[in-house]
């Protein structure tokens, strides 16, 4: 059975992991996702909403997202979020559909992708290294104040740098699948 503070640390580094997967989601690829319009907001009656949840975001062709809103009085105003935000992309609406047409990223681009996405991953191992040393610290509290004996003390910390070790690789893995995803053309 694992010891509580494995536990927490292994519930903590899980939470890093999922973050950051989900911050590198949003990240612009060459292929366009309908995660890139999660972030942009839409006034809609005074509230500022998510396009998500006011239209079907979808990839049809290689390059484009569909944006259809389920009701077509506010597509003028999420072009203009779109146009507003830091995407980059003109907006086409017929009237019913929206479509985002994204052009073909320069080599360039993609490098600072990639730089962008390291950074983030990055992010992500130093957030799990410093839930290691709390734990540790933890562990080395435990084991002054008579809590836990110093063999289990010493076994813990392996064990705590196991799982370390697991997070880190993990996180490595989440950055090569993106670093493949962006650099694919």
């Amino acid at each position: 059975m694992k010891h509580a503070l494995i536990k927490e640390a292994e519930e903590k580094m899980k939470k890093t992991l999922k973050a950051i997967e989900d911050e590198l989601k949003k990240m612009r690829t060459g292929r366009p996702s309908p995660a890139v319009l999660e972030e942009i907001k839409v006034d809609y009656y005074g509230t500022l909403t998510p396009i998500n949840q006011l239209a079907t975001v979808s990839v049809s062709e290689e390059r484009t997202l569909l944006v259809k809103p389920w009701d077509k009085s506010i597509i003028k105003s999420i072009e203009k979020a779109i146009l507003a935000s830091d995407l980059g992309i003109n907006p086409q609406s017929d009237g019913n559909v929206i479509r985002l047409v994204f052009p073909t990223p320069t080599t360039e681009q993609r490098q600072k992708w990639v730089k962008k996405a390291k950074e983030i991953v990055e992010e992500g191992k130093i957030a799990v290294r410093n839930i290691r040393r709390e734990i540790r610290e933890k562990i080395k509290k435990d084991k002054n104040d008579g809590k836990i004996p110093e063999d289990d003390a010493k076994r813990l910390e392996d064990e705590l740098q196991k799982l370390t070790d697991e997070y880190i690789e993990k996180l490595e893995e989440v950055f090569k699948k993106k670093e493949e995803e962006i650099m694919e053309f």
